[in-house]
């Protein structure tokens, strides 16, 4: 399958999900508004920690939400390699496994 399709399935899967937890969802979502916007990082910078911890922890689904985010806010691919770098350095041989897929991922998602 490829991420696209992945993608486009998740999400009702997820807006699903959300409606069967309610408040658990809306708890969630107000923890995701809160890092929105720029800080001391940007939210770019966020994005790209996230999608590193995504890749580190080999969870498949975040790592299209939050490659498709960076994607939105004009991340390059040498960027999204360089963070890839780094989840591989802390992450290991999985890493390399799980990046190979997130960049994978942002080529397809930005084409």
């Amino acid at each position: 399958m490829s991420y696209k399709a992945s993608l486009g399935d998740l999400k009702p899967q997820v807006k699903s999900f959300n409606a069967a937890i309610g408040e658990t969802a809306k708890g969630f979502g107000a923890i995701a508004a809160s890092l929105c916007g720029d800080g001391a990082l940007s939210h770019k910078q966020k994005e790209f920690v996230a999608l590193g911890i995504a890749v580190a922890i080999r969870c498949e689904p975040c790592i299209l939400f939050h490659t498709e985010a960076l994607i939105r806010m004009g991340a390059t691919r040498e960027e999204v390699a360089e963070v890839l770098a780094v989840a591989v350095e802390m992450g290991g041989g999985p890493g390399v496994m799980y990046g190979s897929k997130a960049l994978a991922a942002y080529d397809e998602l930005s084409a």
